[in-house]
């Protein structure tokens, strides 16, 4: 099945984030493209940000190379070397373990699409701007490494 068909998959908005930070992705709707297809060395995903969403919190891998292709829209990555526009056709690489903490945030009043690559979800990962890490055992806890409250209800 070289071609994929968007519309049999359901986009999900999904998060695993502790409940005070999952706002900001609560407009990032994804569609898992690699479970879907049988890749297994390689996550990608088919990712819409509404206006006003964002891809993450700013962060970066530990063990994980990752790649964005802008598809239709806009958006502005920003990462630590500030605030960069990505248009379709525009291409941006974060090689593992670089430090630099990056997302994508869709400041338009459209639609934006892109494609996401990277590893299946796995390893450490940095937040730099806020109280949030994944270790090793690929939980998110806070900074000291003390576990997040889990929500009651």
């Amino acid at each position: 099945m070289p071609k994929i068909d968007l519309d049999a998959l359901p986009p999900a908005n999904r998060t695993g984030y502790p409940p005070e930070f999952a706002d900001a992705v609560a407009g990032r709707w994804y569609r898992r493209l690699a479970p879907a297809t049988g890749l297994t060395e390689f996550g990608m995903s088919h990712v819409v940000l509404k206006p006003g969403a964002w891809s993450a919190h700013r962060h970066w891998h530990v063990e994980e190379d990752e790649v964005v292709i802008m598809l239709a829209g806009a958006a502005v990555l920003i990462d630590d070397n500030g605030r960069t526009d990505m248009r379709p056709g525009d291409v941006a690489v974060f090689p593992k373990n670089d430090g630099n903490g990056h997302h994508l945030v869709n400041e338009s009043d459209s639609d934006c699409t892109f494609i996401a690559i990277g590893r299946p979800a796995e390893g450490e990962c940095h937040y730099p701007d806020i109280d949030m890490h994944i270790g090793p055992d690929g939980r998110y806890r806070r900074k000291d490494g003390t576990a997040f409250e889990q929500a009651s209800g």
